[in-house]
């Protein structure tokens, strides 16, 4: 389809709305763990997904992993899909068009944009949208600027804006920060760069953008009480005050989640998976709006198994270790709604 003919029915979406209507808009995030596809990539470290690598990665546990994702973007959306979805651990563009035409997504109708960074793993980030709710206008990947590791290489920041049915411009980023890999203090350095070039990017719109609408979301291997989150991307908790041109943090407060942790490791749930908005997105004046009580860790049973080396449950991950389990992920995805209301239309 062409871009005028998207265009074009996202207009005719936005005028047969009726006078004062209010829509739903889900969105998601999502660390997916490893997709990756069965080719060889010579430039990347992907050898230990080959058929003929450490996981034993063939096309059969591939195209397992696809419907299996697929699955949870389905049963996330209850009665709709989500209309944007935020990826982490994607490999390249044929994992996103096999996971978007070969599974039963096709039906939905998402596109996509992703990174195309220096990760040596190949790993990048990726925004799934939905044509008919988000009007796509651009896109550009960041690279993170580390001020010691200067030759350091990781996953690039994702900046997507369109346009939603209010007709104001969002501005969504996606974020996989550097993994806590050697050590939680030793490598907090590197996201502490990651969150700042994160800050600078909406700190630029904050300037330039006349009603700043900011949406990030991501894996950012730091919980909400981490420094590179409560000080350097200065995300806050939602207070009964807030601010327009203020981030925060809507995951920060474990009293209101349904659950302790999208991550478990050794025992332990930790909230890395994070969605942080601007605060005009808080407003329920405003066109766009968070709905109340709406975020939350999605956790229907089937991602979950017994967890019988730390006790209770854990997520059903596609590899625990070596071992090849064909579950799901090592993270949970997490959700928040939107409410999208239209000024009413002049009857005269």
């Amino acid at each position: 389809m062409t871009r005028t003919l998207t265009i074009l029915i996202y207009v005719l979406a936005f005028l047969t709305l009726p006078a004062n209507a209010q829509s739903g808009f889900r969105v998601m995030s999502y660390n997916v763990e490893n997709l990756f596809d069965t080719e060889d990539n010579p430039d990347k470290n992907d050898n230990d997904f080959l058929p003929s690598g450490n996981h034993h990665w063939t096309r059969g546990r591939y195209y397992h992993k696809l419907q299996q994702v697929a699955k949870v973007i389905s049963a996330a959306g209850e009665w709709d899909t989500p209309a944007l979805i935020a990826l982490c651990e994607v490999e390249n563009d044929s994992v996103l068009t096999h996971l978007l035409y070969r599974t039963p997504l096709k039906l939905q109708q998402y596109r996509y944009c992703m990174t195309h960074g220096s990760d040596i793993r190949g790993i990048n980030s990726a925004l799934l949208y939905q044509r008919d709710r988000f009007g796509y206008i651009g896109h550009k990947e960041h690279p993170v600027i580390f001020t010691h590791k200067k030759h350091k290489q990781t996953r690039n920041i994702l900046h997507v804006w369109g346009k939603v049915i209010t007709s104001d411009t969002l501005d969504v980023f996606v974020c996989h920060l550097p993994s806590r890999y050697g050590g939680e203090k030793e490598s907090e350095a590197d996201r502490f760069d990651a969150a700042r070039t994160v800050r600078e990017l909406c700190d630029s719109l904050l300037r330039i953008r006349t009603n700043p609408q900011i949406l990030i979301m991501g894996d950012f291997n730091d919980t909400p009480e981490n420094t590179s989150i409560t000080q350097i991307l200065a995300a806050e908790k939602i207070t009964t005050r807030t601010e327009a041109n203020k981030l925060y943090n809507l995951f920060a407060d474990p009293h209101v989640l349904n659950h302790p942790g999208t991550h478990k490791y050794q025992g332990e749930w930790n909230q890395l998976d994070h969605i942080i908005v601007s605060g005009n997105l808080l407003d329920k004046n405003s066109n766009m709006h968070v709905a109340p009580g709406s975020n939350r860790i999605f956790i229907p049973p089937f991602l979950l198994t017994e967890d019988k080396t730390w006790h209770g449950k854990r997520p059903f991950r596609t590899y625990y270790g070596f071992k090849y389990e064909g579950g799901y992920s090592d993270h949970l995805p997490i959700i928040t709604d939107f409410l999208l209301s239209l000024p009413d239309k002049d009857l005269n």
